[in-house]
């Protein structure tokens, strides 16, 4: 195919990257002056979305996933693929997959799991919301982008899957911080808690896939001074992300509202910012029963 690439930074570029070994025709651009090897990088965003069959996004917000959109998408020619991996709020999703449908473009919302690694490795998640034409067309990108692709129903769907998922994400990590932050407390060894933990009611992905108590477990960022798989600022932004979710449909989620407060105080008032997520472990170890 020939695609057309919006977004080259930390995830994107690896992404664009693993498309153009794979044989496509990828043309990339970014607000910042960089190279990705194999893809040919261009100087406007209407670059990327003229004559090609996709387009893909990999942007910071809804707000600038909307400005591009709009600069892009006129210029795609009809049945072509508006294919946005960003993370962004399931109402801009929406207002995007409009725009699209208004130039006759299929619209799929397609956030990812797996951080900068599985963007790397081609081995993300993607959880996609919109038209089956559009996800059946696609699946072959997402195939070597990733190792999963979930459709998950109409535009906005995936957008909502990502911050579902990734509240529960955010809320386990932190019952899972705490319990060790309390079994050092109670003289109860680590590597005991895990054992126990991981082999029993207990058991999550924040415990026994990415461990946040360092040399227990697989190796995770907390092995290596809790430098980012995924930072506790996008956690923040993902839990930001849940709560106006939840609000616009009136939805009571008072465990993901705690999160969300927890996470927006360890980034903006304490030295959680560029810190992987699980760093709210030695966060706990230090903090006193308030």
């Amino acid at each position: 195919m020939r695609i057309g690439f919006i977004g080259l930074g930390n995830m994107g570029a690896p992404m664009a990257h693993n498309l153009a070994k794979a044989g496509h025709t990828v043309l990339g651009f970014d607000t910042q002056d960089l190279t990705v090897e194999m893809v040919k990088i261009v100087h406007k965003p209407k670059d990327c979305a003229e004559n090609v069959e996709v387009v893909i996004t990999m942007l910071p917000n809804g707000k600038i996933l909307k400005s591009v959109a709009d600069e892009t998408i006129q210029f795609m020619k009809e049945g072509s693929i508006f294919l946005d991996c960003s993370t962004v709020d399931v109402a801009s999703a929406k207002s995007v997959a409009e725009i699209a449908k208004n130039h006759k473009v299929i619209p799929l919302d397609a956030p990812v799991s797996g951080g900068i690694g599985g963007a790397t490795e081609g081995t993300l998640t993607f959880m996609v919301g919109g038209p089956d034409e559009g996800f059946i067309r696609a699946k072959e990108l997402f195939d070597i982008m990733g190792q999963k692709a979930v459709h998950c129903g109409a535009s906005g769907n995936g957008q909502s899957a990502k911050i579902c998922n990734n509240m529960i994400l955010g809320a386990t990590m932190i019952a899972t911080c705490e319990a060790f932050a309390l079994a050092d407390k109670l003289s109860l060894d680590r590597q005991s808690m895990f054992d126990v933990v991981s082999t029993s009611s207990g058991y999550s992905w924040s415990m026994n896939a990415y461990c946040p108590a360092p040399g227990i477990g697989p190796n995770t960022p907390s092995d290596n001074n809790y430098i980012p798989g995924f930072s506790s600022d996008l956690m923040l932004k993902d839990l930001t992300l849940s709560q106006i979710a939840a609000e616009d449909v009136n939805a009571d989620t008072p465990m993901g509202y705690l999160a969300m407060k927890l996470y927006k105080t360890f980034v903006e008032e304490e030295d959680g910012s560029g810190k992987d997520f699980s760093a709210m472990l030695p966060r706990f170890e230090k903090k006193p029963r308030n």
